[in-house]
């Protein structure tokens, strides 16, 4: 699927939606590295940015955008519409990712 065709819009310039396949999703779930945890823990006291924290988020919304689009590719569609990301804490470390939007099949205007 090119990438291009995944939109927080309910339409692609330049394409029409032809038909819609359902609902997709991706669902990740990351757990901080202790030694991370701790820096990130002693970085607060500072103020900031927090990288260790800020790579944990852009890896996890990666790889749930990544299944999502798996998971479009395998019901036959050529974009994802309107893509959403939802987070949630599962317990003191995990952290719940999910990215989730409309497969459609469409085509150039």
């Amino acid at each position: 699927m090119d990438h291009r065709l995944t939109t927080t819009a309910l339409t692609i310039p330049g394409y029409r939606v032809v038909h819609t396949l359902g609902v997709v999703r991706g669902v990740t779930v990351r757990a901080r590295w202790i030694g991370s945890q701790i820096t990130a823990s002693l970085r607060t006291l500072g103020g900031g940015q927090i990288p260790e924290y800020i790579e944990l988020c852009e890896q996890a919304r990666a790889e749930a955008f990544a299944w999502m689009v798996q998971h479009a590719e395998e019901m036959g569609a050529n974009a994802v519409i309107s893509v959403r990301y939802d987070a949630t804490d599962l317990g003191n470390n995990m952290t719940e990712v999910l990215a989730y939007g409309t497969a459609a099949i469409v085509e150039t205007e």
